[in-house]
């Protein structure tokens, strides 16, 4: 079962379906949400809505940009983040769009999947399970719910519960988690503008160092534009005097006449946002889970809130339906909360450090600061750097099998690469090959080892030299002197065979997390 209906538990219950397990979306409200929220999409977030369908109807709507700017007071440039337009995704590495469109999409898809079921118009009221053990219980849990026009409280039943219920989660409340501060509170003012009126504006996203007047600023698509300001307590843009200060807010960027009609310049929405950084200290209690801003806010100088809630899902999911359907030993599922929790931590500290360099205080240090921020992005490569290790490769552990990095780069907790390849007479990307399950990439014969594992776990053998790619696999496994890998259903590098060896470098290690010891149930949303 799943608890809200958004992008991130819609995209949970496409990706449960892909392998094979029915889910139950339980929603409060009956339709999306008409008003833009999220804006920013990267190329691993790309990279799982085609793994969930929706990747070319999602192309059409989203605007590629080129990156991130920080700018001081009078709009000159501190630095310059650019991100590619071909990430390591196989998409451009930031995309603009209204989040209503995507979420669209993926209830239309949802529609298409006779595994899953939404019932909108459902408060739910309590989450319940029995506790044998530190994590809980792996028995099924109770989900008790109300109607919308009702007063009966009626329940469900089901093998796993996912909490997709946002920032003031009950489903966080019933498992016993609290919130961690990471120490960024701060009240903004969000404006979504439709303008027929000249813009001025570079293609990727601004955001203003000032400590008195903080800002940031992007064009969504065609005319429709996205401001953020720190206002000071009760300042309001509504009514007459409002509608003057924000003809001085956005003044650097248009030119808003004081008697242009409503139309040349609308307000589409505005809506007041506290921007916090927490993360839950807990993100599982037996087979309830957390995901999204159930388990972590941040601010959103980096575009990142969104997408760590497909994260979270995309990791999940594949562990989930190994243990209900496979019969998976439990402990599979400990590695959700080990491998993404210092992951989404990583992505909110960058959050905050933009946002402090943005605001920086009004003390007489925060000059200093900007200008230190400054200096260190002319460093030559140092933005660069940033742009591509935005989002890091997962921390050691059960299923990221690391090697001293004498012997190379390490590749395992990293993604594959997506080229372009060939594959039924057509070009198409690589995932659309690889299907839903393990795989073995190799570039070399492979060996009896590789040959066994990949019949373990089901997984098909690739090998590069066959895809008709542009050498960028070849390349890539070169670089970390890796002779094949082996990748999770998520695409992360899971173990590797070092050049000459034959082998995968520990299968001791992880294979006894993905070995099925028992005949499973068939697995169920509820009853």
């Amino acid at each position: 079962m799943i608890i809200g209906a958004g992008p991130v538990g819609v995209t949970a219950a496409l990706l449960l379906a892909r392998h094979g397990v029915p889910s139950l979306l339980l929603e409060r409200h009956r339709d999306i949400y008409p008003l833009p929220r999220a804006v920013v999409a990267d190329d691993e977030i790309r990279r799982i809505l085609q793994r969930v369908g929706v990747q070319e109807e999602f192309a059409a709507l989203v605007r590629p940009a080129p990156g991130l700017r920080l700018l001081d007071a009078r709009r000159r440039v501190i630095a310059e983040f650019p991100r590619s337009l071909h990430g390591h995704h196989g998409f451009p590495q930031l995309s603009m769009f209204d989040q209503p469109d995507l979420e669209r999409l993926l209830r239309d898809a949802l529609a298409r999947r006779p595994e899953c079921e939404l019932w909108g118009g459902v408060e739910v009221m309590s989450v319940t399970q029995d506790s044998d053990g530190p994590m809980g219980s792996t028995g099924p849990v109770r989900v008790a719910f109300r109607r919308d026009g009702s007063d009966e409280v009626e329940q469900v039943w089901a093998d796993a519960v996912l909490g997709c219920d946002g920032a003031g989660s009950l489903t966080r409340e019933a498992i016993g988690a609290s919130w961690e501060d990471l120490h960024f509170e701060e009240s903004w003012r969000v404006i979504d503008v439709r303008t027929s009126l000249p813009v001025r504006t570079w293609e990727g996203a601004e955001q203003i160092c000032c400590p008195n007047q903080p800002a940031t600023f992007m064009r969504l698509s065609g005319d429709r534009y996205r401001w953020e300001f720190r206002l000071a307590d009760g300042e309001q843009l509504d009514g007459p005097e409002g509608r003057e200060r924000l003809r001085e807010l956005v003044a650097p960027w248009v030119d808003l006449p004081a008697g242009a009609a409503p139309g040349d310049f609308q307000v589409i929405r505005q809506a007041q946002y506290t921007f916090r950084a927490r993360l839950a200290d807990r993100w599982r209690r037996g087979r309830v889970f957390l995901l999204g801003d159930a388990a972590h806010l941040t601010p959103p100088f980096v575009g990142q809130g969104l997408c760590a809630g497909l994260r979270d899902a995309y990791n999940l999911t594949w562990k989930l339906a190994r243990v209900l359907r496979q019969g998976a030993d439990e402990l599979l599922l400990d590695t959700y909360e080990r491998e993404r929790k210092p992951h989404a931590r990583h992505l909110i500290r960058v959050a905050v450090a933009v946002g402090w360099a943005m605001t920086g205080g009004q003390d007489r240090g925060a000059a200093l600061r900007r200008a230190v921020v400054g200096a260190v992005c002319r460093v030559p490569g140092v933005t660069a750097a940033v742009s591509r290790d935005l989002s890091p490769a997962l921390t050691a552990g059960p299923l990221v099998r690391r090697r001293p990095r004498l012997t190379g780069r390490a590749l395992a907790g990293t993604f594959c690469p997506q080229p372009w390849v060939l594959h039924g007479g057509g070009r198409v990307r690589l995932d659309d090959v690889l299907g839903d399950s393990f795989a073995v990439v190799t570039a070399v014969p492979p060996t009896a080892q590789m040959k066994a594992v990949a019949t373990a776990l089901g997984a098909p053998t690739i090998h590069v030299g066959d895809l008709g790619d542009d050498g960028t696999l070849a390349a890539w496994l070169a670089r970390g002197r890796a002779d094949a890998v082996l990748l999770r259903p998520d695409r992360v590098v899971l173990d590797t065979v070092p050049v000459g060896t034959g082998d995968f470098t520990d299968t001791a290690a992880w294979a006894p997390l993905l070995h099925t010891a028992r005949r499973p149930a068939e697995a169920r949303p509820a009853h």
